[in-house]
């Protein structure tokens, strides 16, 4: 019984390497954003918070839909 094998090497590809760039920055940026929002939504008291609208429960649903949309 014959047996053959085909193995190649893949080279570095600069594109992947940018999109992986591209990608792991947005992330980052995405995340930057929804601790920003959440340590400013956390500074408010009580009665500014009930003047947006918002409980303190609501805190990190808010911060994520501001940094990552719906």
């Amino acid at each position: 019984m014959a047996h053959a094998s085909d193995i190649r090497v893949a080279g570095f590809d600069f594109g992947r390497f940018a999109a992986l760039r591209e990608t792991l920055a947005t992330r980052f940026a995405n995340y930057r954003t929804y601790r920003a929002t959440m340590n400013e939504l956390a500074d408010l008291s009580d009665r500014e918070l009930a003047d947006l609208g918002l409980a303190r429960a609501n805190l990190r649903a808010v911060a994520y839909e501001a940094a990552y949309g719906k």
